[in-house]
């Protein structure tokens, strides 16, 4: 972290100021200070803060991003393995590949470090990636062994023929046992680290279909499964119809019952075409520790639908 700070001799707004002083253009002046990277007199402030003469204006400047992954042990859930994929289990918390505060930890990592071959498909910072899952999702996801394996499985996904499917804990019990959600989804204009539902025309096709498995008196069990794969498609969709996945810290009630770590989602299942052999397969992984842990508790409780 490279901190500089300057004592401003003029009436002059923030990012000026230090555009000229630390050699930053605006923009990026304007970036840092929207991240709380920007202080005057050790306080956080807004890009377009006036200074006044002899406040004290500082800047955060992160460390750069590396520009290639590393491998890391990290202990890895390998479900399936041969020479052209695996099929791995990837647990909640773990990022899948290196952004904005995540340069480790993460499951390119992980692969590096396990796998002798990934794809090169991705770049060099997600080798191997045909799909991804959300941080505090977690379940099973395929990876690419080299680009001809990456291509196969990328076009499956495209083409709806590889099935992907997730179980989720929701607040409350859908009117319906089943159903079909068809939506456009793009960025939140007033959250941009968050998705939204909007109107159509605008953003891009998400479709999604639910199944109920199991009734509580105020949760229930339900299966997903996608037809389209956009950024947190299930979480947006559970909120569209009302009814929102339990733990979800971004889209979720802000008051939980149950103390967890993120969203009770998990990609269970996952069907494909073997890209050498042509053979279909499925594998499925168990709902996690933690997951199983709060349906018990609902399964014994007298209000069982």
């Amino acid at each position: 972290m490279d901190r500089r700070s300057y004592v401003a001799d003029a009436a002059v707004r923030a990012d000026v100021f230090l555009s000229e002083r630390a050699s930053l253009t605006r923009s990026a002046v304007k970036k840092l200070a929207d991240e709380g990277r920007v202080f005057v007199n050790g306080a956080p402030v807004k890009a377009g803060h006036v200074l006044r003469i002899g406040d004290e204006a500082a800047v955060e400047i992160p460390d750069p991003i590396p520009t290639f992954a590393v491998p890391e042990d990290i202990p890895l859930d390998i479900v399936y393995e041969d020479a052209d994929m695996a099929v791995v289990n990837k647990a909640q918390g773990m990022t899948v590949h290196a952004g904005a505060g995540n340069h480790s930890g993460t499951l390119v990592n992980a692969l590096l470090y396990r796998l002798h071959d990934l794809s090169g498909v991705g770049g060099a910072m997600r080798p191997g990636i045909v799909h991804r899952l959300d941080k505090d999702t977690s379940g099973l996801m395929v990876v690419a062994k080299n680009d001809t394996a990456h291509l196969s499985l990328s076009r499956q996904i495209a083409e709806k023929s590889a099935k992907r499917e997730y179980l989720a804990l929701l607040e409350g019990v859908p009117k319906e046992d089943e159903g079909h959600i068809v939506t456009q989804i793009g960025r939140d204009s007033n959250d941009r680290l968050k998705m939204a539902v909007l109107p159509a025309g605008k953003g891009r096709r998400a479709e999604t279909y639910f199944f109920v498995e199991e009734k509580f008196r105020e949760y229930a069990l339900v299966r997903f499964e996608l037809k389209t794969g956009r950024t947190h498609q299930i979480r947006v969709h559970a909120k569209y119809v009302g009814h929102p996945v339990v733990g979800d810290k971004l889209y979720g009630y802000k008051k939980q019952r149950f103390a967890l770590s993120g969203q009770l989602l998990h990609a269970f299942r996952l069907t494909l075409t073997q890209p050498t052999t042509g053979e279909r397969m499925t594998f499925e992984a168990p709902l996690p520790g933690y997951f199983e842990r709060i349906l018990q508790i609902l399964r014994g409780e007298s209000g069982k639908a």
